[in-house]
Order: structure tokens, then sequence, then C-alpha cells
């Protein structure tokens, strides 16, 4: 178990993850200061979808930080993603973002929705 989500985080970013998220800040200096906002909405094929954004942080969100990189999550998101992983894979087919999210009942093929 990763040691941020045995210690109580709603989601936690691996070291691969992080680095990819700061040299994306870096290219991107409308979004410096900003941190990841991680939150669930309806759709997809399996009736909830991820999302990734960078965002400001709103009074009532959780906010942590792993390998420097803030990350924020709403209180309805944090219901459905608490203990979820954000990894990336850097691979030509099929790279990108991964969450692994522990308490879906089933994802779809593309792993960007999942069933709760």
């Amino acid at each position: 178990m990763n040691d941020a989500v045995a210690n109580g985080s709603v989601v936690s970013l691996t070291e691969n993850a992080a680095n990819q998220i700061k040299a994306m800040l870096a290219e991107d200096k409308e979004n410096a200061g900003k941190g990841l906002r991680v939150f669930v909405e309806g759709g997809g094929c399996s009736g909830m979808q991820y999302g990734l954004v960078f965002d400001e942080t709103r009074p009532d969100d959780l906010k942590e930080a792993f390998h420097g990189v803030s990350v924020v999550v709403d209180p309805f998101s944090a219901n459905y993603l608490r203990g979820s992983v954000v990894d990336f894979v850097d691979a030509l087919t099929g790279g990108g973002f991964k969450i692994s999210n522990p308490n879906a009942r089933q994802s779809c093929g593309c792993g960007k929705s999942f069933e709760a």
C-alpha cells in the first residue's frame, strides 16, 4: 500500500506522475501556482469518469502535496476517490495518466471511467 494512502490521503501521486505534472507546469506559465485538481463526474462508458485539470484551490477543497506537487480534491469527488493513486506511464500505446481506484467496482477498457 502506498504510504500516502496508509496515512489517509484521498489521492496520492507517484513520483512519475509528479515529475510529468512539474514538466507540464514548467511549459505552461498560465498555470503557474495552480494545483492539480483530481475529480469525478458523471459520464464515460461506466457511469463515472475521472478528470485532471490545473485549478485554483477552493475553500472546501482537500489539499495535499506529493513530490512537490499540490493536489486538490473537492468533497464530492473525495467520496469516490479515497485511496486512489495517480500514476504516469510513458508508452507509445496506452501511455498517459492512470488512476488506480480501490473504490471502483468495475473500470472500462480505456481506464478513464468507472462504476462506483
